[in-house]
């Protein structure tokens, strides 16, 4: 049987946990902290924009499991807010359980709190992974989904220092870049002033410390809109967002909220004092990051370069997706790639052709266009999201940008791609 090791357990790693899975293969996730997702525990939204149209391709493609259970778990579907239509936001605090639940009845092996250091690699091809406790795990085939965080250094160096965000690298040692040990250089994204990385695109309140007006106003619309006084409307400060999509005039001259089950503050930070100046956010108090009035987590650090398979150039039997196989900004993205990653596991041990997602549908153009870019100068400074920026503006110059189920359907199927997700190799 095929075995596939899979580095990382975000939403990227569990993705392609599944479809290797429905392939076929035997699969371990390697995570280095106690809980699956990663940034999915502090993320909650879904569908907006392209996302819907990413979302729909990928379960007629076969990998819809994760999109199911974000669906079945969200706190509110169809929401509009600054710049993004028909959004799902999904609860946080049980989005991880149920994806957990979900890897354990599929049987796949989940390692928490096993931080891969090393490979063991001859003629370009990794034998196994070296764990931080000098433990050995040997597989066929590997995928890297470790994400472009931490460690600490790199928030320092780049960013405003560790803010004790969800990744938590205090206490479960830093992201190692397996690529990197594996003889692969990594590629750095840049910001518009030149200098390395990108800010993490949203804070997280505590809900209890908002007034009861906005709490209101959130459980029941799932948005709230509040003006920032004139003297604070900083413009300036949306080029250090990662997320480019929200990176709208509308997002500086107001702070915007979304209930995720706490509130999403939709900054990568805010100062403090600055935030209680808001009317009704007087006593308001960060989650996560704990530091969200000081700053947030620094990311695009640790990209692979790869071609449309999933494949890591220079390295025989290692795929990578997510965060680690392009400047992708999201959840959606993340499982886009890691589907394909998974399932072209299967496809790579088996020796038969990997599967390339063709250009005409979204899932497939966005892996091919990030890649076509990243080797430009202003490509290191561009993120590529189905939900805004630079990505949504093409798909809907190309017209693959769609809310209409039916005819999506037909287009897959005139691919001859449904279900190709779930189509058993081994």
């Amino acid at each position: 049987m095929t075995k596939v090791v899979i580095i990382g357990g975000g939403w990227a790693g569990c993705a392609a946990a599944v479809t290797a899975k429905k392939a076929g293969a035997e699969v371990v996730i390697l995570e280095r902290t106690d809980l699956l997702l990663g940034l999915g525990n502090v993320g909650g939204i879904m569908r907006n924009n392209g996302r819907f149209t990413a979302a729909e391709e990928s379960i007629l493609l076969g990998a819809g499991d994760l999109f199911n259970i974000c669906d079945k778990v969200s706190r509110h579907v169809n929401v509009d807010f600054p710049g993004h239509k028909h959004a799902s936001f999904y609860d946080v605090s049980k989005i991880e359980p149920a994806v957990r639940r979900a890897m354990q009845e599929m049987e796949i092996e989940i390692m928490f709190r096993t931080r891969a250091i090393d490979v063991d690699i001859s003629d370009n091809h990794i034998k196994s992974i070296i764990l931080h406790d000098e433990r050995v795990i040997e597989g066929d085939i590997f995928i890297e989904t470790t994400g472009s965080t931490g460690p600490m250094g790199n928030c320092l160096k780049y960013g405003n220092g560790c803010v004790m965000c969800i990744l938590r690298c205090p206490t479960f040692g830093p992201r190692v870049s397996i690529s990197m040990k594996a003889g692969v250089e990594d590629i750095l994204a840049r910001r518009k002033d030149g200098s390395y990385g990108a800010f993490s695109g949203s804070c997280k309140l505590n809900k209890d410390s908002l007034d009861e007006e906005i709490v209101k106003k959130l459980n029941k619309d799932g948005v709230a809109v509040l003006p920032v006084p004139q003297e604070d409307i900083n413009v300036g400060k949306l080029d250090k967002k990662v997320c480019q999509q929200y990176a709208l005039e509308e997002y500086a001259k107001n702070v915007v909220l979304l209930d995720t089950g706490h509130a999403k503050l939709m900054a990568p930070y805010y100062p403090i004092d600055k935030l209680r100046k808001i009317v009704g956010l007087e006593n308001a108090k960060y989650e996560d990051p704990y530091s969200g009035g000081i700053g947030n987590s620094i990311r695009y650090l640790s990209i692979a370069p790869r071609d449309n398979n999933m494949k890591v150039n220079g390295v025989k039997n290692l795929l990578c997706a997510g965060e680690k196989s392009g400047f992708f900004v999201g959840h959606t993205e993340a499982i886009v790639t890691g589907s394909l990653a998974g399932h072209n596991a299967v496809r790579m041990n088996k020796g038969m052709k990997l599967l390339e997602l063709p250009i005409s549908i979204a899932v497939g153009d966005i892996i091919a266009y990030a890649n076509s870019k990243i080797g430009t100068p202003e490509g290191l400074k561009s993120r590529y999201t189905f939900a805004g920026s630079v990505y949504f503006n093409r798909m809907k110059k190309l017209n693959l940008y769609s809310i209409d189920k039916n005819s999506l359907k037909k287009k897959i199927s005139r691919l001859d791609l449904i279900k190709i997700f779930e189509e058993k190799l081994v």
